[in-house]
């Protein structure tokens, strides 16, 4: 499967980068991420639950991050098992262009194969997902790096993720 789009966020091309190397942002906006943990500065562990038609599973694997053009763009890989679910590995070309100061364009171009049980559930129903699952992260990145903008210039106080996300 591949999949290319880009997303208008509303933050300088600097905080959409330190945001996109956050281990704590990235885990709100991920849908069902259990936990993301760096383990080096280019690498993480994540746990992920996802449902994909009637096949629900526990992910777990490891993302790496490469071809890192700090702040411009980079190169995220992963690979994760789910048990007798199957398999997913893939990567994403990300790239992030100013349209000005306080507006950036992130540029995504993802691959992904799967494997096992989820395999056998069909192209078409594979890919609305994960057109889904990728709506969802960015229209969640979007608020949280957007919000961050917003709450900063507004001197927010320290517990405002909690509150942006409902998590607080």
């Amino acid at each position: 499967m591949q999949m290319n789009d880009s997303q208008k966020i509303p933050a300088s091309k600097q905080k959409v980068w330190a945001a996109l190397n956050d281990p704590e942002v990235l885990k709100q906006c991920i849908p069902g991420c259990q936990s993301l943990d760096m383990s080096t500065p280019n690498e993480m562990t994540a746990t992920v639950v996802f449902k994909v038609g009637p096949v629900k599973a526990t992910f777990g694997g490891k993302v790496t991050l490469s071809d890192l053009d700090p702040p411009n763009s980079y190169r995220i890989s992963g690979e994760g098992s789910g048990g007798v679910a199957g398999f997913a590995k893939g990567g994403a070309t990300v790239r992030l262009e100013s349209e000005s100061p306080e507006v950036t364009i992130l540029h995504y171009a993802v691959d992904a194969q799967i494997g096992g049980k989820l395999a056998q559930l069909g192209g078409r129903l594979i890919d609305s997902t994960a057109r889904k699952l990728a709506g969802e992260f960015f229209a969640s990145f979007g608020a949280v790096v957007g919000g961050a903008a917003e709450a900063q210039a507004g001197a927010a106080p320290k517990g405002w993720f909690g509150k942006l996300t409902g998590a607080a």
